[in-house]
């Protein structure tokens, strides 16, 4: 890997762990005989629902914060996001002592905008549409002078998120292949550029929802697709690559999964059942993708015996879980 073709790296990735590891939490890997009897490979569940604010983006938000120099860091961070980035930058935030001015869309799980709330983050709403959170953004960084830090689109989030896999590579050598949800990119870019120089033989699969696939068109086409809407239960997973993320993964992501909703929630029952642990959509979306019929029957996966899973989140809106069930009887 050329030093410097992408945003992040490596070294990069080791400096941010050095940076967050006293504050972050080393989430602890799971396993379960059951699952791995139907999966009939060997699974290794990374549980970054135990992470701080409840979701992997704690650790990319806490490299940002703690990234800023004393005088850009004085006037606050802002950001928009769906949820867990919203959450996670308020933390990191709160522990700096700095504000974090968060723009959230109106239809944001009440869960995840109770989680903004309990870190004091400041919030403000718009419309469920990106250039309604752009335009609103805009106007608050205007106002106060305050750092932006995207969600994903970043090197310091890239790298942030990169330590996943220096935890689990060391906790679970043995796995040869990693499955991890893909939005925006910034964990499936960390990870991937992590673990493929930790194993440069380490296969990278991402996991994405039918109803918002568009890393999947973007890595069939060979450059970026935009969706003009989606639909999905997966809330987290709504967001589009970017600039930095998307190079990452066009190179080093060897194939995008795709699953249907009802394969999420699927997933997310045997989270709660056999694992015993509370899982958001977007964080069953690799259990799902390797119990799909697309992974269980490509032969170009039957080498594939040692699997991490990265759960990102644990953050359920328990509401709309319930009536996607309802509906669904």
């Amino acid at each position: 890997m050329t030093m410097g073709k992408y945003a992040a790296d490596i070294s990069s990735i080791k400096e941010a762990h050095a940076r967050i590891k006293s504050l972050i939490r080393k989430t602890p890997v799971l396993s379960s005989n059951s699952l791995n009897d139907i999966s009939r490979r060997k699974l290794y569940f990374k549980c970054e629902n135990f992470q701080k604010s409840g979701a992997f983006k704690f650790r990319g938000a806490c490299n940002a914060v703690f990234s800023l120099t004393d005088e850009d860091a004085s006037k606050g961070v802002i950001t928009h996001s769906s949820g867990n980035h919203a959450a996670a930058l308020a933390l990191a935030a709160k522990l700096r002592g700095i504000p974090a001015y968060v723009v959230t869309p109106k239809n944001v799980p009440i869960c995840k905008l109770e989680n903004v709330k309990r870190y004091d983050g400041k919030v403000n709403f718009s419309e469920a549409n990106i250039r309604s959170r752009d335009e609103v953004a805009y106007i608050l960084r205007q106002e106060t002078g305050a750092i932006f830090i995207p969600s994903s689109n970043d090197g310091r989030i890239l790298s942030g998120q990169g330590t996943i896999s220096l935890e689990l590579l060391e906790q679970a050598p043995q796995i040869d292949t990693l499955v991890v949800p893909i939005s925006g990119g910034g964990m499936a870019s960390g990870v991937a550029l992590a673990a493929k120089a930790i194993n440069p033989s380490i296969r990278i699969l991402a996991a994405e929802p039918k109803g918002a696939d568009d890393a999947a068109q973007s890595k069939a086409a060979g450059r970026i697709i935009t969706l003009p809407e989606v639909n999905t239960i997966a809330d987290g997973l709504r967001a589009c690559l970017g600039n930095f993320t998307w190079p990452v993964v066009r190179d080093l992501v060897d194939d995008i999964i795709t699953v249907e909703d009802s394969e999420i929630v699927k997933a997310m029952k045997l989270c709660f059942e056999i694992l015993k642990i509370v899982v958001e959509p977007s964080g069953a979306i690799g259990l799902a993708a390797v119990l799909s019929k697309t992974f269980q029957k490509n032969d170009a996966w039957k080498d594939s015996k040692h699997i991490g899973i990265v759960i990102s989140g644990g953050n359920v809106d328990m509401a709309v879980l319930w009536n996607y069930l309802n509906k669904s009887k």
